[in-house]
């Protein structure tokens, strides 16, 4: 199989790249992140719209790795540094914005806390979480170093259709990123109902998924190419 996708996709160590993607698909991330929130807070159907922001926001990063951006950021410092800080400082607004609503979340829990009958915890409704998912992808510091530093690694030099390795390697990204986003929703979904009820549980959620973004942009700030 490995000798297959080397000589008729010009992939180098296949099987080495689907290992490395899935170990890297699966470490926590701000991808992951908003796609359990947004399906824990708005139910299955819109945690896929967040998760198709995902799938375009990566297949853009693989389009720009293969065009070369990926070398011109490695000789341009300068613009990698650019590019790492906007993407540092939204993840961070995101965290932010995430810890401002668990504040109020905690502080409106009155009712619950009274003893009175829980009241639905409040569910931000108008946010597009495709558009949203779209730009934490391409900010995304793990989904940024894997394309500019892992991906490129396993595309043969030689090979005379470059484009259909990128292709190829694109295709097994995707689909190990459905996989799991898909495990993320289902997850998301059914803590759904608990955090419609407990306004304590949905504000301890957002606060966490919140600083976790602010660490997202933190890690991309220190980030580097080597």
């Amino acid at each position: 199989m490995n000798a297959f996708m080397h000589t008729a996709l010009g992939i180098t160590d296949f099987w080495t790249f689907v290992l490395g993607t899935i170990f890297i698909v699966l470490l926590p991330g701000p991808n992951s992140m908003y796609v359990l929130s947004v399906a824990a807070q708005r139910g299955v159907r819109e945690g896929y719209k967040g998760a198709c922001g995902v799938f375009l926001g990566d297949a853009i990063l693989m389009v720009l790795s293969a065009a070369g951006v990926a070398s011109l950021l490695k000789a341009s410092p300068a613009l990698f540094y650019v590019v790492k800080y906007i993407g540092a400082a939204y993840l961070g607004w995101i965290g932010f914005q995430m810890l401002r609503g668990a504040v109020r979340g905690w502080s409106r829990r009155g009712g619950e806390a009274g003893g009175a009958a829980p009241a639905e915890a409040p569910v931000d409704r108008a946010t597009n979480p495709l558009r949203k998912a779209l730009v934490v992808s391409l900010l995304n510091p793990k989904a940024i170093l894997f394309f500019i530093s892992f991906f490129i690694q396993f595309v043969d030099p030689q090979f005379g259709y470059p484009a259909l390795s990128f292709v190829a390697l694109g295709l097994v990204c995707q689909l190990c990123s459905f996989a799991y986003l898909t495990t993320i929703i289902f997850v998301g979904a059914r803590l759904a109902e608990a955090f419609r009820r407990r306004r304590r549980l949905s504000a301890g959620m957002a606060s966490g998924v919140g600083a976790m973004f602010i660490g997202f942009g933190a890690k991309l700030a220190t980030a580097t190419l080597n």
